[in-house]
């Protein structure tokens, strides 16, 4: 890991976590999934905003008996809900730029992150009486953030840059310490920079794997790193190449060995991590535009979310009227598995699937936030009737 002036920096040992899991694929699992997904019904709504801000980024807090949402909106503001009725519990408006995404911690679910466009990534303690960041991660003079993520076991940070003149980083920091009594600020263990050449848009770290990081760009490229070797240069494990302007990227199959992305111009690409040192192709799927598939409407992708339970990797897209699309990756092909309707009325912008007990949250440019359950039950007269206006909580 380059440091900002060049110097190599090496990261402390990472325990690496191990997760086995039953991945047999069932007909019958699957059709449950589908069944879950056809009857999904709008139990609450929230406006978060009132000036129609857009919903962009949404994550649930983890663990048991965790009961926490978060959204980032393009008015700068990050808004913490309670996941069952969607009461406002915390609101933060000190982010003087853009904000890109947020992310709970993995072992603590009142320790949030977000990424702006300022430079900077702040931790926020839910419990705090005080709106201030409890950390701030700082970045270098001229970085703009645009994507963020934290390990599995909460002791790394990441966030992907702007390109500034010819640097696109990949950096990182140290996140041990978030909830110390004292606020402090912390400046970055060291950046990637030889790796992408343009836009970092999204890094996403491996679900069970705290040194494994995969990062997506505007080059077109999704790398994959083992951050616990000793530079840049031997931490990259693979480069697949989507050919377009990467906007979503993740983990999927069996013990997570698989990465795919999404991208702006509405591609879709698969690959197998197992194969690359194979004579077998890595790449299993590529389209070009999902939009031309047969028996699939969207006008855009959203992202995707990969079901242990199935083994199967599910893509979510959209149409410009607010409804929502479930497709599922097969061998070779993505198959259409059912339209959410009656919900959003403009381009949804992000979605929180929770597998626990199979909750959709999804948000948009209409400024709301939805809460889907299977067979929900909503107040006589329609669905709006459940609206919850932010501006009228406690």
């Amino acid at each position: 890991v380059h440091g900002g002036d060049g110097t190599e920096l090496s990261f402390y040992s990472l325990r690496e976590t191990f997760t086995f899991l039953d991945t047999a694929v069932l007909p019958v699992a699957m059709e449950k999934i589908k069944e879950q997904f056809s009857r999904l019904q709008i139990a609450k709504r929230c406006s978060v905003t009132e000036d129609l801000s857009y919903v962009l980024d949404i994550d649930i807090s983890r663990g048991e008996g965790s009961h926490l949402v978060a959204v980032c909106c393009s008015n700068k503001s990050i808004r913490v809900y309670d996941r069952e009725t969607l009461s406002l519990l915390q609101e933060y408006n000190s982010h003087p730029a853009l904000l890109s995404g947020v992310r709970f911690a993995h072992t603590n679910e009142n320790i949030l992150f977000s990424a702006g466009s300022d430079g900077s990534l702040k931790c926020w303690d839910i419990r705090s009486s005080v709106v201030k960041p409890v950390q701030l991660f700082c970045g270098y003079p001229s970085n703009v953030f645009i994507s963020c993520d934290i390990s599995c076991n909460d002791l790394v940070v990441s966030a992907g840059t702007e390109k500034v003149k010819e640097d696109a980083f990949v950096t990182f920091w140290d996140a041990r310490g978030c909830t110390d009594s004292v606020p402090s600020s912390k400046q970055p263990l060291g950046v990637y920079s030889e790796s992408h050449n343009d836009d970092v848009t999204k890094v996403c770290f491996h679900p069970n794997k705290p040194h494994l990081l995969a990062s997506g760009s505007t080059d077109g490229l999704v790398n994959v790193f083992d951050i616990n070797k000793d530079n840049e240069e031997n931490a990259l494990v693979s480069t697949c190449n989507s050919d377009s302007s990467v906007s979503f990227i993740g983990w999927a199959g069996k013990d997570y060995w698989q990465v795919y992305c999404m991208t702006h111009d509405e591609g879709f690409c698969y690959w197998d991590l197992t194969q690359l040192d194979s004579e077998k192709s890595s790449t299993l799927l590529h389209i070009p535009d999902v939009r031309e598939v047969e028996n699939i409407k969207l006008d855009y992708l959203i992202g995707g979310v990969y079901h242990e339970k199935v083994d199967k990797l599910f893509v979510f897209g959209g149409m410009s009227t607010g409804s929502i699309c479930l497709i599922e990756c097969c061998a070779h092909e993505l198959n259409s598995v059912g339209i959410l309707q009656g919900g959003h009325s403009a381009t949804v912008r992000s979605f929180c699937w929770n597998m626990v007990d199979d909750s959709l949250f999804t948000g948009g440019e209409d400024a709301e936030l939805l809460l889907w359950k299977p067979g929900a039950f909503t107040a006589a007269g329609g669905a709006r009737d459940s609206c919850c206006r932010s501006s009228s909580l406690a």
